[in-house]
């Protein structure tokens, strides 16, 4: 089985001792999914299975499970590894957009300034010829013969791991600019999306608000976390609410008014006492921000990118005379060889920040509607009258928590199984021998 990197994060979030529940509450993640990743685990870290006379298993995790793992495998060496260098050559290619704009603007004005000081210099030439009366050919100008590499062109991943994104947000957050190299590419492409983890704090909100009702709860209360809960007799039917039944393996049951409530007896279990937790009202979106570059930033960007457009198309009608061009050969025969990448780069550089303005206000303005969609139901919830009531109300009789505490662990792998019958025999010789005693 497939290690599960979420299994991995909650596992550690919850002190290292869960049961499936926990698990599937803390990473969003759906029951059989938990479940797997759980066995997965332990059968890799050396963890052991403690269950309770119920039935239900717990998990223990020695702290240091990651390095059993990294010691184990070396897939996890190796991606560890790849991580910490694809940060280093993913910040690389960032700051290359920058370099990129730079080494464009000089190839182009030094390329203008040529052709300008050597039409300028032919032109003298041939005047000073005329005056002399001579029949000479127009002079030529030396210019070194540059050459430089052909541009790379790096098919890009931008959302480059959560952990890198949260740790720059963080920066931003106190106040760090952006340098000049990586405002450029925020200017560009953005900084990535700041919902990327929606499902999983979805999935996590509904879970954290199930447990904090016993394991129940009513899909008004289910509702403001979702997108749609349709119209009419869909939402009247609470067909919205099949989702997360199917995630946590949920029980429908419907009261003698005819009121349907809903119950989770896995999210009812869990390894440590649970107090209620705080969620939000609903799930909100954030939006997208254009860029994290400053007002200056954004304005250097963008006069930069003038800058090179106009420089580009300058220079595409100064290369229009192929012959000068021929004779200076050179620096000015390669920027004549790629003109067409220059100038699209160009375009480029101004289209696709102009392009992503529009779609991130579409985006907003979509995210601002679900949201206040959402804000409506919590709303509703709060101002619901006596039905609702009564819903919440039967909901408490199927409200539990059944924790499983180390101790009362009936079976554990941590001990051999004759043992563990042995000490079993001695406590219930030892209650029988405390009945007996106060029976006479």
């Amino acid at each position: 089985m497939t290690l599960n990197h979420s299994v991995m994060q909650a596992v550690e979030a919850l002190d290292y001792r869960v049961t499936v529940g926990d698990v599937a509450a803390q990473a969003g993640i759906e029951l059989p999914i938990a479940q797997q990743g759980l066995l997965a685990l332990a059968a890799d870290t050396q963890a052991h299975m403690q269950v309770s006379e119920a039935g239900e298993i717990a998990y223990e995790f020695p702290r240091n499970f990651r390095g059993i793992l990294r010691n184990k495998h070396w897939q996890i060496q190796l991606q560890e590894t790849w991580e910490k260098v694809w940060q280093v050559l993913f910040y690389l290619i960032r700051l290359s957009f920058g370099v990129m704009l730079l080494l464009s603007i000089v190839l182009i004005f030094l390329t203008i300034m040529i052709i300008v000081v050597a039409a300028s210099s032919a032109q003298q030439n041939q005047r000073d010829n005329r005056g002399r009366g001579g029949s000479f050919g127009g002079g030529m100008v030396f210019i070194p013969r540059i050459w430089f590499g052909p541009n790379i062109f790096w098919w890009l991943d931008f959302d480059y791991g959560r952990r890198r994104r949260q740790q720059r947000q963080q920066r931003l957050n106190q106040g760090e600019k952006l340098n000049f190299f990586e405002a450029i590419f925020s200017f560009l492409f953005g900084d990535g999306d700041p919902n990327a983890d929606l499902e999983e704090r979805r999935w996590s909100a509904i879970a954290t608000t199930i447990r904090n009702n016993g394991g129940t709860t009513t899909a008004e209360q289910v509702a403001p976390y979702l997108d749609d809960v349709g119209e009419g007799w869909t939402q009247e039917s609470e067909d919205y609410m099949l989702p997360t039944l199917t995630r946590f393996n949920g029980q429908p049951e419907v009261s003698p008014q005819g009121d349907l409530i809903y119950y989770f007896p896995e999210l009812q279990v869990t390894a440590a006492r649970q107090e209620r937790r705080s969620v939000g009202a609903y799930l909100k979106e954030l939006p997208h921000k254009f860029t994290a570059a400053t007002s200056s930033q954004v304005m250097l960007s963008i006069g930069l990118g003038a800058a090179n457009l106009i420089g580009a198309i300058v220079l595409g009608s100064l290369l229009q005379d192929q012959v000068l061009v021929a004779e200076l050969g050179g620096l000015v025969a390669f920027v004549n060889s790629i003109y067409w990448l220059l100038l699209a780069y160009g375009v480029a550089f101004l289209a696709v920040p102009l392009v992503r303005y529009f779609w991130v206000q579409r985006q907003n303005r979509r995210i601002e509607s679900r949201n206040q969609q959402r804000q409506d139901r919590a709303a509703a919830l709060n101002q619901a009258g006596e039905a609702f009531q009564r819903k919440l109300a039967y909901a408490q009789q199927f409200a539990s928590q059944t924790v499983i505490r180390a101790e009362d662990a009936i079976y554990t792998t941590e001990t051999d199984l004759i043992d563990q019958s042995a000490q079993q025999a001695e406590i219930d010789a030892e209650w029988q021998r405390r009945l007996r005693q106060q029976e006479s």
